[in-house]
């Protein structure tokens, strides 16, 4: 065979080609820098100085700050049911939705395939074909069927769907985390419930899912809507307004309430801003009940503060039934000085556990899709309902006491001598803490 001799380059057009490939090699850099800081790093101030506050969160300047700090006011005359477990919440949900009238809208992080997604869909399908407006908001990340049946059903009947952040390289890392499902704008659901099989049941087995969910009616729904056009405008871009959406309401009850909302774009330390105000205002009691209990240095020094001052603190976590391992580790970990100040840790033994709920002084009460942890706190879109109100308070101690019942006190003595490849798996693992 012969063999061709090898020709070099002309010098101008070897020094051309180096450069292309230079500006090509800077270029791609860059990009992925960009996509690394904008994803995986955190870019903006937040909150590093301890709140201190010389009234509690039954006083009146508690309200007054809380109404005007975080956004929506705390408004009067509400009804809010608690929902526990796939039993009571899908069949209270799915109810609602065919008993629409002029509207759905709905916002979502979980829906995986099987009987529940196929449930929801067909319900807002024969509610679209019936001439009802309907709206569904589905985070990219939390779904593996994008593309399946239960989609295609909901387009095929007039649903308009829409998927965040989908093929959104510059942010990807920010999912819309809440949990809304909002009826006529008159009925309004939020909490941690997934549209997934998993969230079947009574809360009960150990591959299933405890979770809270919370019907609400009265002028505070008006604020869960809003916080389901803050994601939609994102994506439709397109305006729903009027009164199919946003109809005079009446007081249902009388319960004080906010709906209040985070977003990793506008606010990204609010629902962080909402926790540590709350702890800083308790005098007597914190109760939390929290799927991912990972708290930021500045939480732990406020939890501390609060129990120095005599507030008694519970948190009620995951075992290891946990579908996030690493992550119960990393929050495992940071509990040292919150054990020395008197803190109780209990860990649910039933389930999975998804709850996230706080009580506060038995009158504050702060539940929806926010976890006390950075992802939440600082990436995600959240949304909660803020309740002022003792009687509530005290129904959902109740519900705090049934699971702490459920569950296995962990003692310091206990933590301390767990595992030593728990303990190194969770000091490393809080290098990765800014995405849990």
């Amino acid at each position: 065979m012969t063999h061709l001799p090898l020709k070099r380059l002309p010098p101008s057009l070897q020094t051309g080609h180096s450069t292309a490939a230079l500006v090509g090699t800077a270029l791609a850099s860059g990009l992925l820098a960009v996509l690394l800081s904008r994803n995986f790093f955190e870019y903006e101030k937040k909150i590093s100085q301890l709140i201190e506050t010389d009234y509690g969160i039954a006083d009146p300047p508690f309200s007054r700050t809380v109404s005007h700090l975080l956004g929506p006011p705390l408004m009067e005359g509400n009804a809010i049911d608690i929902l526990q477990n796939g039993d009571e919440i899908f069949p209270a949900m799915l109810q609602a939705i065919r008993s629409a009238k002029r509207s759905v809208t709905m916002e979502n992080f979980v829906f995986e395939e099987g009987i529940v997604s196929d449930q929801f869909a067909v319900a807002m399908a024969e509610q679209a074909n019936a001439g009802v407006k309907v709206h569904f908001l589905q985070d990219a990340m939390g779904c593996n069927c994008l593309h399946g049946s239960a989609m295609k059903v909901m387009k095929q009947a007039g649903v308009e769907v829409e998927i965040f952040r989908y093929l959104h390289f510059t942010q990807f890392n920010e999912r819309t985390h809440r949990k809304l499902l909002i009826i006529d704008g008159k009925v309004g659901f939020i909490g941690g419930v997934g549209i997934s099989d998993a969230w079947l049941g009574n809360g009960d087995k150990a591959n299933k899912w405890r979770d809270t969910q919370y019907r609400v009616e009265g002028p505070v729904v008006a604020q869960l809507q809003q916080a389901f056009m803050d994601n939609w405008l994102q994506t439709r871009a397109c305006v729903l307004h009027g009164d199919d959406y946003f109809p005079s309401l009446t007081p249902a009850g009388s319960i004080t309430a906010q709906g209040f909302l985070s977003s990793a774009c506008e606010g990204a330390d609010s629902a962080r801003l909402m926790f540590l105000f709350s702890i800083a205002a308790a005098r007597k009691t914190i109760r939390i009940a929290n799927a991912f209990f990972i708290p930021d240095d500045l939480m732990i020094r406020t939890l501390v503060a609060a129990a120095k001052r005599g507030v008694q603190i519970e948190v009620i976590a995951p075992s290891d039934l946990n579908d996030q391992h690493l992550a119960r580790l990393v929050g495992r970990s940071r509990w040292r000085s919150l054990y020395k100040v008197g803190v109780r840790f209990y860990e649910f033994q039933k389930a999975l556990f998804h709850c996230k709920y706080m009580i506060v002084d038995e009158c504050w009460t702060s539940v929806g899709s926010c976890n006390l942890d950075n992802r939440s706190l600082r990436l995600n879109d959240e949304a909660n309902l803020n309740i002022l109100d003792n009687h509530f308070a005290t129904r959902h101690v109740e519900t705090f006491e049934r699971d702490k019942a459920a569950s296995a006190e962990i003692s310091f003595q206990e933590w301390k001598h767990r595992r030593w490849r728990e303990k190194i798996s969770g000091h490393l693992g809080n290098v990765l803490r800014s995405q849990m």
